[in-house]
């Protein structure tokens, strides 16, 4: 009988054995199964990091500098084109009531200015292309508001028209060591 006891009490210490390691399994499983608040931290760290290099690297400033300077470059030649072909349909003269010089002026309305736009507008091209950043556009057909495209305009000596965009020189953007974008035809 003694030996039956010993035996029930042994068969109950490894019952006893057996849960308490359950339980002692649970418990680590559950601990294991979630992250740290430090590695939660180091995480959000480093996707942080990763975010500030990639925006100092695509440098949003300099694409949007970049893109208004192409802008400018189409309108420049746009307004050139749209100057030629009057020139080319006219045998060679710029028929507006003006007469480019060798000083520039601005393509604006005004009276100390190139008023160009009723000459060219729209035989030649649908709008004048204002400047990206600061141009003023017609309002409507009449243009009763005026327009100031913030482009400029000079012919040389020997008659080639030079169409420039005066405001790429603000673009700080791209650097200090830019040139006028300017077309000549």
């Amino acid at each position: 009988m003694k030996e039956s006891a010993q035996r029930s009490k042994s068969c109950n210490k490894i019952i006893k054995n057996k849960k308490m390691e359950k339980i002692k399994n649970k418990k680590l499983r559950k601990r294991e199964s979630g992250f740290t608040l430090i590695e939660i931290l180091v995480v959000i760290g480093l996707i942080a990091l990763l975010a500030a290099v990639v925006i100092i690297a695509i440098n949003p400033a300099r694409q949007f500098a970049q893109g208004r300077n192409a802008q400018r470059v189409s309108n420049v030649n746009a307004i050139l084109n749209a100057i030629g072909q009057n020139i080319a349909d006219n045998k060679g003269v710029f028929t507006c009531g003006v007469s480019f010089s060798a000083d520039k002026k601005f393509i604006k309305s005004g009276a100390d200015e190139y008023d160009i736009r009723s000459c060219i507008v729209p035989t030649y091209i649908s709008e004048l292309p204002v400047d990206p950043t600061d141009g003023i556009a017609c309002a409507d057909s009449a243009c009763g508001d005026g327009y100031d495209t913030k482009y400029t305009v000079v012919q040389d000596a020997n008659g080639r028209v030079t169409v420039c965009a005066p405001n790429s020189l603000g673009e700080n953007a791209l650097g200090d060591d830019l040139d006028e974008i300017c077309v000549t035809r």
